[in-house]
């Protein structure tokens, strides 16, 4: 079975948020340095962010100073409910368009496997797989820079790291403002 890249962005975003909060539970990260760090482009990061805030994983702050971080502690956050919400089919075959559809043996036993993998990753959390990842949040290591300040306060943006151009319907110019 295969994930999306979806998922795989989300896995990112929520180990890089986990991370983040071993070294500060209040620092906000921006989904620029994020999307940056994990190489996503940063409009898929900020529908990442929007729909894992929407789930109750992270915490989203808007505004110029804000950002987004984990909604709670990572012992509480179990994989397999963050892949059923963020992956739009579980389903390993076609079966509901297949002309043996109701007839077929290979059915119920697709089931059984999505339902072994689902209870595996219910089995395991956020703080399991924190455990056993090495990302250096300074930028010196192999996962590269993640934007993290060296020290434990807020990271910093720069005025252009926090501006968006937004078009301005039936103009054809757009207007700066800024984002989180």
């Amino acid at each position: 079975m295969r994930l999306t890249a979806h998922t795989d962005y989300a896995m990112r975003i929520l180990l890089h948020a986990a991370a983040a909060r071993q070294r500060d539970p209040r620092l906000l990260l921006s989904i620029a340095e994020v999307a940056r760090a994990h190489d996503i482009s940063r409009n898929h990061a900020m529908k990442i962010v929007s729909h894992l805030g929407h789930a109750g994983f992270l915490e989203t702050v808007r505004g110029r100073s804000g950002g987004f971080r984990l909604a709670r502690e990572p012992e509480t956050i179990r994989i397999g409910a963050v892949v059923r919400s963020t992956e739009p089919c579980l389903e390993p075959a076609l079966c509901k368009t297949c002309a043996l559809n109701g007839a077929c043996g290979f059915s119920t036993m697709l089931d059984k496997a999505v339902a072994a993998f689902l209870a595996v990753l219910d089995d395991c959390t956020l703080a399991d797989a924190t455990r056993t990842t090495r990302i250096d949040l300074t930028g010196g290591g192999p996962a590269g820079s993640l934007g993290l300040p060296a020290d434990n306060k807020s990271a910093q943006h720069t005025e252009e790291e926090r501006l968006d151009d937004y078009p301005i319907p039936g103009t054809g110019t757009a207007r700066r403002a800024f984002s989180s």
